[in-house]
């Protein structure tokens, strides 16, 4: 099935609707390939049908450039299309700002940063379908170009794509960025392998008929036997651990059997072991301890006929639709009665009380009880994280709570004390502006600006305070290296009876000694302003103070300074 006849059949559906506005906005544009633009959008959307997503994602598939390379606002797109698809939008845009240059210290932060703020994971299945695509038309960039984005398909997006248990899309991630990367390498396998691959092929074409029957005599039914060619770019790390040998590569192609049962896998595994010894050592059980994503399986190694090593891997037809589409396969569909419409159909969760790739996404902890299966793909584990954007592409880790002035105190000392405003997705902010994962930060600085001390009372990271007080310590009126011996506070607060009582008991309770106190109305008669002078010079106990100063509800601002 083709987006495009699922569009044509059904102009009113989502999809139909999505399909007609974004190849309309997408009109006159072209790609470096010299086709249309809107191909690179259909074709996306085509991979998240194949997969069998719902329809909110194809139609995000569809429209997941229209914010990024028309004049289309994402507010139009949640207005005509509904607040889930402008989700996976925002979150898809967002991922296209980030760069990856190879930096090792990068990595993780950037894996981290896609599944943050992929809290509906539909946002980074839509950017996986969008990389294969662009994966495919590569060779149409600039040589630079196509260096770096084959780098962070291969270290960034194939790496989650397994994860996500999707190791088809994996593989072929891998082995689309390999001749890029290591371009020597993938010439010499090309010349000198694929001789190799045709030989096993032969070989196994010959073995197959006594493997047929020796299942059939046993009475196990199988709906597939296949052979697995391994993949060019997992051939190549492989053979790295083995000295280049090729002969020492027993899975070069490998039979692949689907059974009906889990019964059957194992009985299937008796039966070719009875057929040929197996390798010592060389028999996994992946369906009793499945691997980290998900993966079941059964894998042993036999010496076959003439003397020659085989690998069969054997599966039940589900665990072989897992290990291809990974949390893809876990969307299952079900049609209403009398109707074979795609958009009639309707996502329900799988029947399983716990879905496997959802545990250990979470921490492999999570156990997933949800009615819809949407509620069930949000990626909570990065709570109390959040992973921002440099202007330039660059992943900072933070605190979740985090402000601008964290940011900027991680980016550079001087950075932070000289902040004056952010920019945050284009947009100014205050300085105490909660930060979000994806969002792209810009550091507005004065010079010679000084941070304040109310800046304590908001940042989140104890490198941020800790330079904040620093900074505070040398302010004007001490001497250089002089350590202060007291602190004044400043403090504006409405009037009211007994408010010094108040704030002269909480520096009591705090055993901290009042020198002095001196206090006046403002220029309006509305304020105090209380000066209070206390025998106080460490910066915690002084930030501590001002947090409890805070709980007096008529306290409008604190500022303090060292004397």
């Amino acid at each position: 099935m083709d987006v495009k006849a699922e569009a044509q059949n059904n102009p009113e559906s989502l999809i139909g609707k999505a399909y007609s506005f974004a190849e309309n906005a997408h009109k006159g544009q072209r790609r470096a390939s010299g086709e249309p633009y809107f191909e690179h959008s259909r074709k996306t959307a085509n991979n998240l049908l194949e997969w069998g997503l719902d329809e909110e994602s194809i139609a995000a598939g569809l429209l997941h450039d229209v914010v990024e390379d028309t004049d289309i606002t994402i507010q139009e797109i949640r207005e005509k299309f509904g607040p889930a698809v402008g989700f996976i939008v925002g979150g898809v845009t967002k991922l296209g700002k980030i760069k990856y240059r190879g930096a090792e210290s990068q990595k993780e932060n950037i894996k981290n940063l896609i599944l943050a703020s992929s809290e509906d994971i539909r946002v980074l299945l839509v950017k996986l379908s969008d990389r294969f695509h662009n994966m495919q038309t590569l060779r149409f960039l600039p040589e630079e170009k196509q260096k770096r984005i084959a780098i962070e398909t291969y270290e960034i997006y194939a790496p989650l794509a397994y994860r996500l248990g999707m190791q088809k899309l994996s593989g072929e991630l891998e082995d689309l960025a390999f001749p890029y990367i290591n371009p020597e390498a993938y010439s010499w396998l090309m010349k000198d392998v694929k001789v190799r691959y045709d030989d096993r092929v032969k070989y196994l074409t010959r073995i197959k008929p006594i493997v047929i029957k020796a299942l059939i005599d046993a009475g196990i039914k199988t709906s597939k036997i296949e052979f697995r060619a391994k993949r060019y770019s997992s051939l190549y790390k492989k053979l790295l651990r083995y000295d280049m040998d090729i002969e020492k590569i027993h899975d070069l192609v490998a039979f692949r059997i689907i059974v009906d049962t889990v019964a059957d896998c194992y009985a299937s595994l008796g039966v070719i072991h009875n057929l040929w010894p197996p390798l010592p050592g060389r028999i996994k059980d992946y369906i009793a301890v499945p691997k980290p994503n998900g993966y079941q399986s059964l894998h042993t190694v036999v010496i076959g006929v003439g003397g020659k090593p085989i690998e069969f891997q054997v599966r039940t037809a589900r665990m072989h639709e897992e290990a291809e589409n990974g949390i893809a396969a876990h969307w299952a569909y079900e049609e209403k009665k009398g109707s074979r419409d795609y958009i009639a159909r309707k996502t329900s969760i799988a029947k399983e009380k716990e879905v496997e790739w959802v545990k250990r996404l979470r921490n492999w902890q999570a156990e997933n009880e949800s009615e819809n299966l949407i509620d069930s793909m949000k990626i909570d584990f990065f709570k109390d994280r959040i992973f921002v954007v440099t202007p330039k592409g660059e992943v900072i880790d933070l605190p979740s709570g985090s402000t601008p002035i964290d940011f900027a105190y991680h980016i550079h000392s001087a950075i932070g004390d000289q902040c004056v405003g952010a920019r945050v997705n284009g947009e100014i902010v205050p300085i105490d502006h909660e930060l979000h994962s994806s969002d792209v930060v810009e550091v507005m600085t004065q010079r010679g600006k000084k941070p304040s001390a109310s800046w304590l009372e908001f940042v989140k990271t104890a490198g941020a305070k800790n330079r904040i007080r620093k900074s505070l310590s040398g302010k004007p009126g001490l001497s250089f290296g002089v350590k202060p011996r007291r602190t004044e506070f400043r403090i504006t607060a409405a009037d009211r009876v007994g408010l010094i009582k108040d704030i002269s008991d909480i520096i009591s309770r705090s055993h901290v000694s009042i020198i002095g106190i001196n206090s006046a109305l403002d220029s309006r008669g509305h304020f105090h302003i209380v000066k209070i002078e206390c025998g106080i010079n460490d910066p915690d106990k002084v930030h501590k103070l001002m947090v409890k100063f805070k709980s007096i509800k008529e306290i409008r601002e604190i500022e303090y300074k060292f004397i």
